[in-house]
């Protein structure tokens, strides 16, 4: 890009015009954000009752102290389920169930960094309802389907190609 140094193209993740985005156009390929938010949040339910049926079992391993810390529990259940499910194959059981995927603007899936910083920016997203009320209006209203913290990576779920 002219006029901007090495270190400042990537201070920030590029836009949707910027000639290093190498995803489906959501103009000319559609199909690849098609039904994306009602997936996602599906996913989500899905993904929180697998999160909620691993803590039921870690619990008695507890001797049932962990009642006394469950939403703690619940986080770190929830944080090591997403990153680990997300860098082994770009999305949750729950995205696979839905067949959507994690991508980053270079079109790749996500690595064990990537799940990392999309895990920590979901998981900080969810301390407080206002960036989660933002990251709905903005799924539904990007044209890319993205949330707050996509938008802040530069990634996108998109719906996967038939055959994986």
């Amino acid at each position: 890009m002219p006029g901007v140094k090495l270190s400042q193209r990537y201070l920030y993740p590029p836009t949707m015009t910027d000639h290093t985005w190498h995803l489906p156009d959501p103009v000319t390929q559609p199909d690849f954000y098609s039904d994306v938010p009602s997936k996602r949040a599906i996913a989500w339910v899905i993904d929180s009752v697998l999160v909620l049926i691993l803590c039921v079992v870690i619990l008695p391993f507890t001797a049932f102290t962990a009642l006394f810390f469950f939403p703690a529990l619940w986080w770190m259940v929830s944080f090591i389920y997403r990153v680990a499910t997300i860098a082994r194959s770009s999305a949750t059981l729950g995205m696979l169930v839905m067949s959507i995927e994690f991508r980053t603007h270079q079109g790749d899936r996500f690595d064990l960094a990537m799940a990392l910083k999309h895990t920590a920016g979901y998981s900080f997203s969810l301390l407080f309802i206002i960036f989660q009320l933002i990251s709905v209006i903005t799924i539904l209203s990007t044209q890319r389907r993205q949330s707050v913290v996509d938008l802040a990576l530069g990634t996108v779920a998109i719906n996967q190609r038939a055959g994986g």
